[in-house]
């Protein structure tokens, strides 16, 4: 009963997760997708200010342009388009709470496992990382991203600056401090790492939390 109990709960979860994470992804296309309606508007102003000869106010109007464009263009380019919606959506989630991000990942086109494995993986390890640092003050917290192909097997590594003393593990396990939903989000990226055949280690240091995930790929070419 209990374990029906808590499939339930975790399905239910899953759920809400992927609706987050779908309502993440298409409120930063949403972005995208307005900047491109105003290109032609933006394209018309210079041309006006061009034909005036001010090329002072094509440089200044420019300059908007430019940083306008930085808060919605793509942070991450990975190689893979789900990927770079997971990793780039939570990018845009964490500088809006202030959180520094610093992302570096190369990932091949063709993955083994599905879009909905990688989306419970990756948006749990960031969400996790976004509810740590919130807890410490704006000017000391960093998130860390690092995933690559190593060999045949995906690597994943989060670290984030979190505060508090190095944490202790029970029965193997770090337990969660912060409620129902996250728990859950830690023992949904348990299960799928274990259905993937896959590896997955946590550790705690004083000020900073890291866990990697390793996850066999099939032996073909990612070119293909």
């Amino acid at each position: 009963m209990f374990s029906k109990k808590q499939d339930k709960r975790i399905e239910k979860y899953q759920q809400e997760l992927i609706q987050t994470h779908f309502e993440e992804v298409e409120s930063m296309y949403r972005q995208i997708r307005g900047w491109r309606h105003d290109y032609r508007n933006h394209i018309q102003t210079m041309k006006a200010f061009a034909a005036k000869d001010d090329w002072e106010a094509v440089k200044s109007y420019l300059d908007l342009l430019d940083q306008d464009l930085r808060t919605v263009d793509t942070v991450i380019k990975t190689g893979n388009a789900m990927v770079d919606a997971i990793l780039n959506s939570k990018i845009n989630l964490a500088k809006n709470k202030e959180i520094p991000v610093h992302a570096e990942a190369q990932i091949p086109y063709a993955l083994k496992f599905s879009e909905l494995d990688l989306c419970v993986i990756i948006g749990n390890l960031f969400d996790n990382a976004i509810e740590a640092s919130l807890e410490l003050p704006k000017e000391e917290r960093m998130i860390r991203v690092f995933m690559e192909m190593k060999g045949s097997q995906l690597y994943i590594s989060f670290t984030n600056f979190c505060a508090g003393k190095k944490k202790n593990k029970v029965n193997g396990s770090f337990l969660s401090t912060k409620g129902v939903g996250h728990g859950l989000g830690l023992v949904r990226i348990d299960q799928v790492v274990e259905r993937l055949g896959g590896y997955i280690s946590r550790n705690s240091e004083d000020g900073a939390f890291t866990t990697e995930v390793l996850l066999p790929q099939m032996n073909r070419s990612y070119n293909d």
